[in-house]
């Protein structure tokens, strides 16, 4: 699809980031494509969401591209970037692959959070239940498609798409997935518990965290915070109603991005026996 006009969400309180958006307005009427600025939720009539900043400016923008139904295309101008497909020295490429339609879409599941009966609401990273009292874990009770599967006594829980397996989830020691792959990823965060290791679960999945014992914990998705819930409170978790589509014009294998991302270096030598 040849992109006409395009929505942008900036990061404002970082210089870097409206200076590229600068350039990106410049460069994209020169190729006739119009640029307008959203606020979180708008988006409609545009072609594209385009975010300009790091993984948080993405999540910002994701919600305007879910709401408006659009693509999403993120410029990076924060550390890692996992969520942003092209780095600002690209920007004149990006555009004229916009332009021509010479971009590819992917496809990425989401996540959606029930809390007591109350939403859904829904992120393409992470939902995450986590510890109120910095002393003090949490009780969180699992079960998996109804089956009661284990309680975990931890700092928290996170369960992330595979898109969102590079941000929490891999902090906590969880797997990197994929993004175009579909599951959910359950971990713990700093659990106390024999059992440690993270879960790759079935796309269509349903998890429900129930909160045990008196202490209560924070929810939120995608960073977005829910509130707090106390013991007997109910959090469900499983894939949400529809994909988000982000485009991508580097054309760079996931492997490849985990390499430029964790700086790998390719002249690695493995020394054995013969």
């Amino acid at each position: 699809m040849k992109v006409k006009t395009i929505a942008t969400v900036v990061r404002d309180d970082r210089p870097a980031a409206a200076e590229v958006a600068g350039r990106l307005d410049q460069i994209a009427r020169e190729h006739g494509i119009e640029v307008e600025s959203v606020h979180e939720g708008g988006g409609a009539g545009a072609d594209l969401v385009v975010a300009i900043g790091g993984d948080g400016t993405v999540l910002r923008a994701a919600r305007a591209a879910l709401t408006a139904d659009l693509p999403l295309l993120g410029i990076n101008v924060g550390r890692k970037g996992f969520l942003a497909d092209i780095e600002p020295q690209r920007l004149a490429e990006a555009v004229d692959a916009l332009a021509s339609g010479s971009w590819r879409e992917s496809q990425r599941m989401t996540v959606e959070a029930v809390v007591n009966d109350r939403g859904p609401v829904t992120g393409i990273n992470d939902v995450v239940i986590e510890k109120v009292l910095t002393q003090r874990i949490i009780s969180i009770e699992v079960a998996v498609d109804g089956e009661r599967f284990i309680n975990y006594h931890a700092d928290g829980l996170i369960l992330a798409t595979p898109t969102g397996s590079t941000a929490y989830n891999l902090s906590a020691g969880g797997p990197l997935v994929a993004p175009e792959v579909e599951a959910l990823v359950l971990s713990p965060v700093a659990p106390h518990s024999l059992f440690s290791k993270s879960l790759v679960l079935h796309p269509d999945t349903e998890i429900v965290c129930t909160v045990m014992q008196d202490r209560t914990a924070g929810v939120s998705v995608d960073g977005h915070d829910l509130g707090t819930v106390g013991p007997g409170d109910e959090i469900r978790v499983r894939r949400g109603q529809r994909n988000i589509c982000f485009a991508e014009i580097s054309g760079r294998s996931f492997a490849e991005r985990v390499k430029e991302k964790f700086h790998l270096n390719e002249d690695l030598r493995f020394y054995g026996s013969a």
